[in-house]
């Protein structure tokens, strides 16, 4: 937390929180152990170039970024991962009480300025990864991030956002985000292109038909296509009539 939050009680998202030596404690002992990633929550120009200049290499938010910290960003390597669905979530029904009055007010002044943070970090060359921040039972909304980006962006770049780029920030490239040899085989099958329309994806009631996980069928409307709990069933029905014609 290299600056102030949303839904923090005591501090104002003006706030550029921790000393460079802290900062440069935390990303050096990471470092040191062997994780080359670390990420900081910041939402002002000062908190990120703070976080930046002492070895942060991703940032969390970032709605109030301007034009020459985007590039900066961009020049720098650092992932970008805003979370623009919650601002809006917590605005309505039922969840415009889950912030304090200060949080509420805190929440439209970072929500204004998402989208066109967005916008200069995508035109600048940031690699930007998907996310949404949501918490407790609005988590079940994260999906909503595609649309709320789908306003300003293509549908090919809100994908990269959430397949290629977040294993990059990872470290998981050829394993995470991609449909090659190696990877480890984490499909969504869909009845539509979200190529063409991004938001399909946030309205899997209507458009997911299976999930596979590491190659495994996780969930299927499918009848052709299997899951792992279906196939033991079966499984354990046959040998139940095997068993039944032995006796």
């Amino acid at each position: 937390m290299v600056g102030g939050g949303v839904a923090s009680a005591t501090d104002a998202i003006e706030t550029v929180q921790y000393s460079s030596e802290e900062i440069r404690a935390i990303t050096d002992t990471c470092r040191q152990m062997g994780r080359k990633h670390t990420t900081a929550h910041a939402y002002t120009v000062e908190a990120i170039r703070h976080a930046v200049d002492n070895g942060v290499k991703g940032i969390e938010h970032g709605n109030l970024i301007d034009k020459a910290t985007a590039e900066y960003l961009a020049e720098k390597g650092i992932f970008l991962t805003p979370t623009l669905s919650c601002y809006g979530i917590m605005v309505r029904e039922p969840f415009e009480d889950f912030l304090p009055p200060d949080g509420q007010v805190k929440n439209k002044e970072v929500m204004k300025d998402g989208l066109q943070a967005l916008k200069l970090a995508e035109e600048a060359g940031v690699t930007v990864c998907y996310g949404s921040d949501l918490l407790t039972s609005m988590h079940a909304l994260q999906t909503e991030e595609f649309t709320v980006r789908a306003e300003i962006l293509s549908s090919p770049a809100i994908l990269r956002h959430a397949t290629i780029n977040v294993a990059k920030m990872l470290g998981k490239e050829g394993l995470l985000g991609e449909i090659k040899p190696g990877a480890l085989a984490d499909l969504l099958i869909l009845d539509a292109n979200p190529l063409e329309d991004i938001t399909v994806l946030d309205r899997p009631e209507d458009h997911l038909l299976a999930v596979i996980k590491e190659g495994r069928v996780a969930f299927s409307s499918l009848p052709a296509l299997k899951t792992v709990e279906d196939e033991a069933k079966e499984d354990s029905r046959r040998r139940l009539k095997k068993r039944a014609r032995l006796v």
